[in-house]
């Protein structure tokens, strides 16, 4: 379902809107009231089921977007048909930057867990950003900061041992987090992330599991083991 903001209440902190990633983490944190008054379209806020799109590679590309919470994956296809994700989008991150050179999207977006997003016309931020540095600073930041994680994807989860990579994604995953808690997805996913076969990626699941580097709490979600998963990753 969705549900729509007013940029007015999105900048007031009315909707729950104070805390989230558009008002303080991402694009419109420099925004001033005055910004916001020359701004006619509304926000889309919605949530989406594990497994739904969210767009598809080659769709216009008319909107960004920025993740609340939960996550989603990036997708690209091989000429052979099978899937790579080559990055996964969680809270506070925007989804959608290649919208504002006028080009179409360029992944599949996938959720992977339920995720909750908000929508803004790609136009509404190109508007804003010819006249306001500080948001025009904000998406070159948050373009270095897609491209830093790319490149952490091919660099550290597209080479060593599959052990290595399987630690390595772990760590990824609770990097920005208080506590070991890490939820995870299927093994497919995993494969496809780290280019290793879904058996490999589960066989090394379950190694890890043996071996007390990752405690099951319940289905898929886990409590890792940091220190002895980074031995791993680095060796």
């Amino acid at each position: 379902m969705i549900k729509t903001v007013s940029l007015r209440d999105a900048w007031s902190g009315e909707a729950n809107c104070l805390d989230c990633a558009l008002r303080v983490s991402v694009l419109f944190a420099g925004l001033q009231e005055s910004d916001f008054a020359r701004i006619h379209d509304p926000i889309d806020q919605f949530r989406i089921k594990p497994g739904a799109h969210l767009y598809l590679a080659g769709d216009a590309g008319e909107y960004l977007f920025t993740v609340r919470s939960g996550m989603l994956k990036l997708v690209q296809y091989l000429p052979d048909g099978n899937q790579r994700i080559v990055r996964l989008v969680r809270a506070t991150d925007v989804l959608g930057l290649e919208t504002l050179l006028d080009e179409r999207y360029q992944h599949d977006a996938t959720a992977l867990h339920p995720t909750e997003v908000c929508r803004f016309p790609a136009r509404l931020v190109r508007d804003l950003g010819r006249d306001n540095p500080g948001l025009y600073q904000e998406l070159m930041v948050r373009w270095q900061r897609a491209l830093t994680e790319a490149d952490a994807w091919l660099t550290e989860l597209s080479t060593g041992s599959a052990r290595q990579r399987v630690a390595r994604l772990l760590l990824r995953l609770v990097r920005d987090r208080q506590t070991s808690e890490c939820p995870l997805f299927s093994r497919e996913d995993m494969g496809a992330m780290l280019g290793v076969t879904t058996e490999t990626a589960s066989r090394t699941i379950a190694e890890f599991k043996r071996q007390g580097l990752l405690v099951e709490k319940s289905p898929n979600f886990f409590l890792l083991d940091i220190p002895n998963l980074r031995r791993i990753a680095e060796v």
